[in-house]
């Protein structure tokens, strides 16, 4: 007689209970969870390379973050904001203002998710400039509502089915150095296209009808693609030049990520407003919009908000989060993870050239899969080998890409040495075995 684990049970429940339509990278149910290493509810152990899609850069269940939402639900779970006012809100904001780029005057509006995010600031942008045209970028994502699945780039499985969707979204050329072409040197292939983004505002959108534009400073579901710093600043300079209002998405790309406390800082580049999420609460469900005085304020009361926008338990430990960055140097840390994990894959590298490509920028590594090396051709199957191969195995691993052939890294910052250690070996097996 067959024995039916715990797990075995949980699945044929989710089969009959749950949608389809949510994806399970890892066919295990967590029972509990530390720093980056998941424990399932057979005892196994996870070394988890994904944080929740980068959302644990503090790590599992941090001892100050629990604390933190342990002692505010003994006061208070959720009143609304917009019913009567708590403490962490204001608090909240205040630090957020502090720690986002800029010395210019800022507020804050808190929310839920990232693709709320997204949709306040257009919301905000339009309302601030009187246009209503949203420019995102070729290989963005920017969520999954129907405004923000307009936004993004990849059809499947993201938007095949679900239009029609909000008009007057446009997406500009957004540059990938890797897939230049071979006749062009850097310098000509960036130049090539920043003058593309320009004849973009000729060719499909006026600047005269666009309120916004809306940038990942480092593309994540699109393949972890990092522009050039003279492709930013030339976006930064024509969207001031045009009333545009520049919008820095750094719901993957925020709190230590990619070495800074904010990606778009390694571009030299204070955008106009700022979208928040993921890490912002260590997985607690809160967003944010930081932006200009001047351009948050124009909005009335009661235009923008949310039923359970700004939960003081979310409050509470995106305030822990903020100070943990600081006191344990983490956007420091991510620099040497990344470095770390670099360094694995040039090793790997050089035994199985299907690796094509790696890129970073702090702790948010990427490598591209291809067919061959010089052709560069995608090779999605191989990756799906590799990834599945590690959600079998012990290490929790994701992928991204329009093309589906890039493996993504995104530890928590706090990931130890030896988990990382761990990692790798799975890592290794998994090119090995698949």
């Amino acid at each position: 007689m067959k024995v039916t684990t715990k797990t075995e049970e949980l699945l044929e429940k989710r089969q009959k209970y749950v949608v389809r339509a949510v994806s399970n990278g890892s066919l295990n149910f967590a029972r509990e969870a530390k720093g980056a290493t998941v424990i399932d509810i057979e005892g196994n152990e996870w070394i988890d390379f994904a944080a929740g899609i980068g959302m644990i850069n503090v790590g599992h269940n941090h001892p100050k973050v629990v604390e933190a939402i342990k002692a505010q639900v003994d006061h208070v779970i959720h009143p609304g904001f917009n019913v009567i006012m708590y403490e962490n809100y204001v608090e909240l904001a205040e630090k957020l203002c502090e720690v986002t780029p800029g010395t210019h005057d800022k507020q804050v509006i808190l929310l839920n998710s990232g693709a709320e995010a997204v949709e306040n600031a257009v919301k905000i942008a339009r309302r601030y400039t009187k246009k209503s045209g949203v420019v995102s970028f070729t290989r963005g994502y920017h969520g999954r509502t129907n405004l923000t699945m307009g936004m993004t780039s990849k059809v499947k499985p993201y938007k095949e089915g679900f239009g029609p969707f909000a008009p007057e979204i446009y997406k500009a050329p957004y540059p990938y150095l890797y897939q230049k072409p071979a006749g062009e040197t850097e310098v000509e292939y960036v130049d090539r296209i920043i003058a593309e983004f320009k004849d973009f505002f000729l060719t499909t959108v006026s600047p005269e009808m666009v309120a916004c534009v809306v940038m990942e400073p480092l593309q994540g579901e699109g393949g972890f693609i990092v522009p050039p710093k003279k492709f930013v600043q030339e976006i930064a300079k024509f969207c001031n030049e045009n009333n545009i209002v520049f919008i820095a998405d750094e719901i993957q790309t925020g709190f230590g990520r990619t070495g800074k406390l904010f990606a778009i800082e390694h571009f030299d580049v204070v955008p106009d407003l700022i979208t928040v999420s993921k890490s912002l609460a260590a997985g607690m469900p809160l967003s944010g919009v930081i932006g200009r005085k001047e351009i948050m304020e124009v909005s009335e009361p009661g235009q923008l908000g949310g039923t359970y926008a700004g939960s003081p338990t979310a409050n509470a430990a995106a305030l822990a989060v903020i100070e943990i960055m600081k006191e344990e140097k983490l956007p420091e840390r991510a620099e040497i993870i990344g470095q770390k994990i670099e360094n694995k894959i040039k090793a790997l590298q050089a035994k199985y050239p299907e690796i094509g490509d790696i890129r970073r920028l702090g702790a948010m590594v990427a490598m591209e899969i291809v067919k061959d090396p010089v052709t560069r051709e995608a090779d999605k199957y191989r990756v799906t080998d590799i990834a599945n191969y590690a959600n079998q195995h012990g290490l929790l691993l994701l992928t991204a890409g329009i093309k589906g052939n890039v493996i993504r890294f995104l530890p928590p910052l706090v990931i130890t040495d030896e988990e990382l250690e761990k990692g790798f070996a799975i890592l290794e097996d998994a090119f090995a075995n698949s």
